[in-house]
Order: structure tokens, then sequence, then C-alpha cells
């Protein structure tokens, strides 16, 4: 009863009724939990939908509008509720394309797209025994409860276990009316950031497709274009901007957007749709950060008084900052790229090329170091992409799946790579002219989005002024003095730049292990009587003498 009430009310705010053939409310349903777990759940489009409405609504807003929702209505409600794997129905769009000669969705016809809804209608019943559900209200509660079981499937337990979420959270299912990006071109829908959440730059960020719903932009189907030219990277930079396209409903983004933030106290990510130039705001949640932009956001908020302190220090976990280390590609090495693709996630990535996220899974296990290599990614491989090194997809944006689970992991990732072909029955993949197999190496750049053949040497990057002063600000709360494990004088020099206090536990074996020492060591336990060990013994000693630390000075040596 109270659902029902519900939806009368927003019926009546949307001028529309929920089922209705000539006017339908059309609704979206989608998960709500305490905790951001972006893509990990299901969420159904376009609900309530028929025969029946799709007619209705083709006379309000044209018959290729309503078939294209139409038939990703079928998709994804076969897929999350009734259990069609989604292949089928990729398989037969892929197909109408070729046949359209068409390179996107968007370029079918009204007539084609009405086909492709009834070839979807067939699938359902050939996979499930029973025709496609034509009421509306079973359609509804058949989608909530498929989106309260997705907090149990096995993406978002991996999800939960690998980033520390109880799992005895659950989550809300929402139903929201429908506004819709794909009605021609002056509607749009896009992702947006309220700061650079590669860098911490504070800087309007984020892409937008045009005649789209906001699946195309986070499942990477086509490659989205930048909201401004602050987000323009090579691949991006010819073309046109949401702020150049539509600057009003840009601005309005962009006045929303501050506000968000103001009241939120934190970087934003936020998803919106253009529908016949008014603009609409889906949701907005704590945006996913690189570590380098979790520390530079968390410093400036308290620059900008928005924050405090003890509350900057308290936001950074502890073990994301390991991601600041992570390395970058050796200034000083020749490189020469045989692909590019969107610079998605910072970092340098060597490893061997797999092409499923299970291999990935087994052959890091078997300490590989990988790089995960797909058309797109999905919710489905995020346990591969935990494991792998770095991401490389052919598809997607810089607000894609791919990017944005990257970036939180603190993945190396290039994503939209137009030279990328991946042949998953050949086991195969070419980059141009150039064609790997599993288990060649590869090299990703995700700075700059360069990928490179063969594994290129890389170096520990600066860690950066933001990174210092939040140290400083830890220094003077802290309880505890941090010491280090060191055995060698680099040890202790790369600890010291860090910040540890000094020696916690050093073990001498790694000193008698340096070339300089180990034939003296040998020749002292080796030694059949008292004279070759002496002489053994000095030797050791005198080239440990000449070993000192550049961090302290202080001489280190394996002799009493």
């Amino acid at each position: 009863a109270q659902a029902r009430g519900a939806m009368r009310r927003v019926e009546k705010i949307a001028g529309a009724r929920f089922g209705d053939p000539d006017q339908p409310l059309l609704v979206s349903v989608r998960s709500g939990a305490p905790v951001s777990m972006p893509g990990m759940m299901d969420t159904v489009l376009n609900l309530g939908l028929s025969d029946a409405s799709v007619r209705g609504l083709a006379k309000q807003a044209g018959a290729r509008f309503a078939f294209d929702s139409y038939r990703r209505f079928i998709q994804m409600y076969g897929d999350v509720v009734l259990g069609v794997p989604s292949e089928r129905f990729e398989a037969v769009l892929e197909a109408r394309r070729d046949a359209a000669r068409a390179a996107h969705d968007s370029e079918l016809s009204a007539a084609e797209l009405e086909q492709v809804a009834r070839d979807f209608l067939a699938i359902v019943r050939d996979h499930t025994g029973a025709p496609f559900p034509q009421d509306p209200e079973r359609q509804l509660w058949g989608a909530v409860g498929a989106v309260f079981r997705s907090w149990h499937n096995e993406r978002a337990r991996r999800y939960r276990r690998l980033h520390g979420i109880p799992e005895t959270l659950g989550t809300a299912v929402n139903v929201q009316a429908m506004v819709f990006g794909n009605m021609g071109d002056d509607c749009a829908t896009g992702v947006a950031f309220t700061r650079d959440p590669n860098d911490g730059t504070r800087a309007f960020y984020g892409e937008y497709l045009v005649n789209a719903q906001g699946e195309d932009v986070v499942a990477g189907i086509r490659t989205p274009r930048p909201i401004n030219a602050h987000g323009r990277v090579p691949g991006t930079a010819h073309l046109p901007t949401l702020e150049e396209e539509m600057p009003r409903a840009y601005r309005e983004l962009v006045r929303i957007a501050s506000r968000l933030e103001r009241h939120y106290r934190d970087m934003q990510d936020i998803e919106f749709t253009i529908q016949r130039g008014r603009l609409w705001l889906l949701q907005t949640r704590t945006g996913k950060r690189t570590a380098r932009a979790a520390v530079q956001i968390a410093v400036d908020l308290v620059h900008e008084r928005r924050i405090r302190r003890e509350e900057a220090i308290a936001r950074i976990d502890p073990h994301t900052l390991d991601d600041l280390l992570h390395p970058t590609l050796d200034p000083g090495v020749d490189r020469e790229p045989v692909a590019r693709g969107l610079p998605a996630s910072p970092g340098a990535a060597v490893g061997l090329v797999v092409l499923s996220a299970d291999v990935a899974e087994v052959r890091s296990r078997a300490g590989d170091k990988v790089i995960l290599v797909r058309n797109e990614t999905s919710p489905d491989d995020i346990h591969g992409m935990h494991a792998a090194e770095g991401i490389l997809t052919a598809r997607g944006g810089m607000t894609s799946h791919a990017a944005v689970v990257a970036r939180g992991m603190g993945k190396s990732c290039v994503v939209g790579c137009s030279a990328l072909r991946v042949d998953d029955e050949r086991g195969e993949v070419r980059l141009g002219d150039v064609v790997l197999h599993e288990g060649d190496a590869l090299t990703l750049d995700g700075g700059s989005g360069e990928v490179m053949l063969g594994r290129l040497s890389t170096v520990t990057p600066e860690l950066g002024a933001a990174f210092g002063e939040l140290m400083r600000w830890a220094d003077r709360v802290r309880e505890l003095s941090v010491r280090t494990n060191a055995d060698t004088p680099h040890d202790a020099e790369i600890a010291r730049s860090f910040g540890a206090e000094g020696i916690g536990l050093c073990r001498t074996e790694h000193m008698f292990f340096e070339p300089a020492r180990i034939l003296a060591v040998r020749e002292l336990i080796l030694a059949s009587d008292a004279g070759p060990r002496a002489r053994a013994h000095s030797t050791s000693c005198a080239r440990s003498s000449t070993t000192t630390s550049s961090a302290s000075s202080a001489r280190w040596t394996a002799c009493p």
C-alpha cells in the first residue's frame, strides 16, 4: 500500500500514469546501499514499457526513441530479473549494426530498433519458456526483488571484501521516474566530478554522450566527450564539450555541483541527464579517487576551511598510501607506443597479457604480474581487476566502469584504446598491426594513455607537497613513533626519506649477501683452519667498512 501511494504521488508530479498505454510513466529501479559500490549491484531502466505502451510512447516522443527505450528495457530486465545472458542480446544487436553498417546503436533507425526489440522478446521466450511480462506491476516487483538480491551476488561480495565493507549493511531499493537522454540531439547524459579524481585538482571534470542513456557512459559502449576543456586528453581533444554544445545546462550543472560539494564537504560523483535541454540530477555520491587525489583533496579542503586537520587525516585510509608508491615509467627509457587510449588512472603497469578476470586471478596467485585486456570491463570482472597490475580496454571513457574501479583500487588503467581488438576465442590481441597472445609482456602508462610492447623500467614517483603537509599534521597528533625494518643502507635511506625515526629491526644476513661480501663470507664458512678464516674475516670487515649510508652517514658493518 505504501509503494502504491508513493507511485501515485510520482504520477501526479510527472503527469503520467504507471501502466497507461497512451501516456506511460516509466521508472528506474536502483540500489541504495549506505556505501557506494559503483556497478556492483543491479539496476533496471525504462521499466513500465510493454507492447502496448511502447506505441503510446512513440506517439508522444517519436518511434525511434520509443523502440530504443523498449529494447534497452527488455535486455536489462531479461538479464537482471529473468537470468537471460546479456551476450545473447548483444549478439543480435551487433548483427543488426553490421547489417545496417552502423558503428553505434545511435545510428540505427526506428524500424531497425523495432526489429531488435522483437528479436529480444523472442530471446526471452526461448530462454525462459514464457513470454516477456507485459504487466507493469509484475515488472516492478520482479525488478525490486532482483535489486535486493544483487546485494548477495558474487561481484558485490568480492567488492565488499576488498574494501572492508560490512556484509550486514544491506541495501535499499529506489524507484525513480525516468528522464531521458536519448530523445534526440538536444538530450544528453553524463557523469561529473566536482574535482579531478586522478590528481585532486580543483577543477570540474567529467564526460557526457549526446542522445544516450546513462548506461552507455558507465558501460563504455561509446567513447564519451569531455564536459569541458579541463577533461580533454589525447583522443578526445577534437571532440566538442558540453560547455560548448549546451552552455546553459552546463552552467547550471556547475552551480549545483558546487553546492553539493559544499553540503557534503567532499568531492562528489554526480550522474545527470539533459532531456530536451533541461538538466536533471539522478544521483550524487562521494567520488572514488586515486590515493594521490585523496591526499590532495583532503589538504585542499582544510585550506578552504571545509574540514579540520584531524578530519583530513582520518579520511585517508593508511592502506591507500601504498598506492602513492606505485611506479611510473623511467623518464630516461626509450618508449615507442604501439597504441594510445585515454589515461583513466595514473601509474605504470608492467605484466603479461591475460584476457579474462578468472585467468588474471589464477596467474596472479601463481606469482605472475598481469595486465587485464578486455574490450570493456563489467562489474563481474572485479576480481580480475583486483589481481591485475593494470587494465587496458578497447572501449570506454574516463568515467566508465573500468576507469572508476581502477582509480578506487589504485590500478593503472588505459581505456578507449581504439586500436585494440580482443579475440577471446583465439586468445589474441591486436594493437593496430601488432598481434599479441596471452602471456606476452605489455607496459601501460596510465598517466599518458600510452601502450608499449615488452617490459619497460619504472621508477618510484615523487610524493608531492600535499603528502608532506598531511604527514606533518599527523606527526602533531600521533602517539606512536615509527621505525623501519632495514637490512641495508639503501633500505635505511628510503625509510628515512619517508619519515622513519630509526631502525626497529635489522637482519644481518642480507648484508652478507651483497656482491662485495659474499665471496669473503663463503671463504669464512668453508675455511678448514684458523688462518684462512682470519684472513676471510678481515677481508669481510674491510669491505663492510667501505659501505656507508648516505641517509645517515653511519657506517654499516657485519663485523663486531
